[in-house]
């Protein structure tokens, strides 16, 4: 067994890289390792806790997963509750036994306490489901997340196979246009293996099947006698383990549903129901696988909504959707290596300046200020001018105005005795 280990690791890997490349490029398996690294380890404690006490918690979140999934795809359009306006998905005859909706409720409370906004309900209900499996004695797979939650739930889109429905019309009409073959099918209805149907799903017109089991039918005549719609166990021999049981007892005509039963009878599918019935190590490689790609189916756009219930309240900005990463410290840039054998080069880095703190200080006696020294400045030079000529020893004043500076100007008396 364990040297068939890492061939079933490698195996599913190889089924979830092929899921989640025909259905969606966002999946992949540890989506929220930088957001919320936590996010996985809460989820799984507190089914842990919640299977602890009540072991059908897997059929539950089984079929929670399911009817979710074959909807709308994986978007938990199946939580939102109904208004007085508007009826939810929830409120779906098909729905209407889907319980452990406050399973997933604690979950959420206890995730956005840890990571506010950042996993989704699409995926809580995706983990729950596959950690579920395991406590179940299941396979235990990567499970790819990154899931969005639905924008949209309406009771009128509920449509999904009935347990009364033959085989060729489930695969025709619900698992082929999904995607998925014959072979898938059979695996995913294997999930009945812990899986309990109310009395209502499967009694008909009230009268035994002739081609069941006499004795099944013996028990499920009493257990269906009681009132208030009780339930019985698909699998009645290893009713909370995830294991190759259901199929074996469908072999021998104890199916409880007649969609089960017929798995065994239709020459499409009886063979896989025969090599189920075989090998287990075959059942869980292809449950895994079937589980990986029906969680991959996903729509376009959403949100990660606050309370799984109700809608988030629609933003202007975001629209509601995943909100970005939590900005981070910017990181230095990266120190490139010296070739080998050469000394490596100083790295310098600019300093910055760090402003000083360290007040002023004044002095209570003021310096003694300097007397300046005077500006000395050129005068301008005085026009010059020619004296006056002297006559008769008398001052001759000439007048100012400018008739007399001009009739004088330039004229001078010749002195007698002398010559030219």
């Amino acid at each position: 067994m364990l040297a068939r280990a890492p061939l079933l690791v490698v195996f599913l890997l190889l089924c979830i890289n092929a899921a989640v490349e025909q259905v969606s490029a966002d999946l992949r398996v540890g989506f929220y390792q930088s957001t919320c690294p936590q996010a996985e380890t809460i989820v799984r404690q507190l089914v842990q806790k919640r299977f602890n006490t009540d072991k059908s918690v897997t059929a539950a979140l089984l079929r929670m997963h399911f009817h979710d999934c074959f909807i709308k795809g994986c978007d938990a359009s199946i939580l939102i509750d109904s208004t007085a306006q508007k009826q939810s998905e929830k409120a779906a005859g098909p729905n209407q036994t889907v319980r452990d909706f406050d399973l997933i409720d604690q979950i959420k409370t206890a995730l956005e306490a840890a990571c506010p906004s950042r996993v989704s309900c699409a995926d809580v209900i995706a983990l729950a489901t596959r950690d579920a499996v395991a406590l179940s004695g299941g396979p235990t797979y990567p499970l790819p997340t990154g899931r969005l939650d639905g924008l949209t739930s309406n009771v009128n889109d509920v449509n999904l196979p009935g347990p009364t429905m033959p085989v060729s019309s489930a695969f025709a009409q619900f698992f082929r246009p999904k995607g998925f073959t014959l072979n898938e099918m059979v695996t995913l209805l294997g999930a009945h293996t812990v899986g309990v149907a109310h009395c209502a799903f499967f009694q008909g017109t009230g009268k035994p099947d002739p081609t069941m089991d006499p004795a099944l039918a013996g028990t499920l005549r009493r257990t269906c006698s009681a009132s208030n719609n009780p339930t019985a166990f698909l699998d009645q021999n290893t009713s909370f383990v995830v294991d190759t049981s259901f199929y074996r007892e469908l072999t021998v005509k104890r199916g409880v549903m007649q969609i089960d039963q017929e798995l065994a009878t239709d020459p499409s599918t009886s063979a896989m129901v025969a090599g189920f019935a075989r090998s287990e190590s075959s059942f869980r490689q292809s449950f895994a696988a079937a589980m990986v790609k029906m969680g991959s189916l996903v729509g376009k756009g959403g949100e990660v909504r606050k309370s799984c219930r109700v809608f988030n309240p629609k933003s202007p900005v975001s629209g509601g959707a995943r909100p970005p990463p939590v900005a981070t410290a910017p990181r230095r840039p990266p120190v490139v290596q010296p070739a080998p054998g050469r000394p490596r080069p100083p790295v310098v880095r600019p300093r910055t300046p760090v402003p000083s703190t360290r007040r002023p200080v004044v002095s209570p006696h003021p310096p003694a200020v300097k007397p300046r020294p005077p500006v000395l400045r050129p005068r301008s030079p005085a026009v010059s001018r020619a004296p006056p000529p002297k006559s008769g020893g008398k001052k001759n004043v000439p007048k100012t105005n400018a008739k007399n500076v001009s009739k004088t100007k330039g004229i001078q008396k010749k002195k007698p005795g002398k010559g030219n």
